[in-house]
């Protein structure tokens, strides 16, 4: 099983989240490069600007927002191989997805996570 996870930006960082990665489009609000300690940066595992827009303004129910950002991530290349990166990457330690939003059980990070989990699947 691969071991991947979730962590907000503002939580510190500790040596067990292995290698940790930033999976929002923008850089968190008042946080260090420093204080982050991260490994990567993986704006193409994020939602497009015009989707997160929608949802953020209350456009979108969350459910929608599911959906669609996955069909996002399962038409983009860019997303595949970013998978198959992470994938390679979690044969030597853990991923750690390091996301900024306070709602931490309806966000972004939880719906990437469940797919990289099914990506991970078919990759191994």
């Amino acid at each position: 099983m691969f071991d991947i996870r979730l962590k907000r930006a503002y939580e510190p960082a500790d040596p067990t989240d292995g290698y940790r990665v930033l999976v929002d489009r923008l850089w968190p609000r008042g946080l260090s490069k420093q204080a982050a300690r991260l490994d990567g940066w993986a704006k193409e595992l994020t939602p497009s600007t015009d989707l997160r827009r929608a949802y953020h303004s209350g456009e979108l129910p969350f459910d929608q927002f599911a959906a669609a950002y996955r069909r996002e991530l399962d038409r983009r290349d860019e997303a595949r191989d970013s998978a198959r990166q992470l994938a390679d990457t979690l044969k030597q330690q853990p991923v750690t997805l390091v996301y900024a939003t306070s709602n931490t059980e309806q966000n972004h990070a939880q719906i990437l996570l469940a797919w990289l989990r099914n990506r991970m699947g078919e990759i191994d």
